[in-house]
């Protein structure tokens, strides 16, 4: 998928077509209004290969200085299981989640509980809390 370039339903799961969902968020057309939104486009980055927009989604006391996406993964389905706060007027936010993905042909989940902040006053991800 082409970034910015299909009317294919958004990686996220919204529905919405990747172009009116997560597909601006990765030109740098707007910002994450909630900490949900940024996770499902940071996601949604992940299925298409953004590492420059995973990177500029990223707190910059955590942010690594380059990231390698694997090639033979692929990322399939993104299930929000919970949020707390990250809403229009929240400073911070959790989203636990877990991303469906497929590598070497076989099914594997990766379950997270992400912290979000904002930053500057953009929603940004912080960190994995521990389990």
């Amino acid at each position: 998928m082409a970034k910015h370039a299909s009317q294919r339903p958004c990686p996220c799961g919204t529905g919405l077509p990747y172009d009116e969902c997560c597909g601006p968020l990765h030109a740098g057309e707007g910002t994450a209004p909630t900490a949900q939104a940024l996770m499902r486009s940071r996601f949604s980055a992940f299925v298409v290969g953004d590492a420059d927009y995973l990177l500029r989604s990223w707190h910059s006391t955590t942010r690594p200085r380059r990231l390698h996406l694997d090639p033979g993964t692929r990322w399939t389905r993104l299930e929000i299981v919970d949020s707390t706060r990250g809403g229009l007027l929240d400073t911070t936010g959790t989203v636990t989640f877990r991303a469906h993905y497929r590598e070497a042909g076989q099914p594997g989940t990766m379950a997270e509980h992400s912290r979000f902040v904002r930053e500057d006053g953009t929603w940004v991800y912080l960190d994995a809390l521990p389990d």
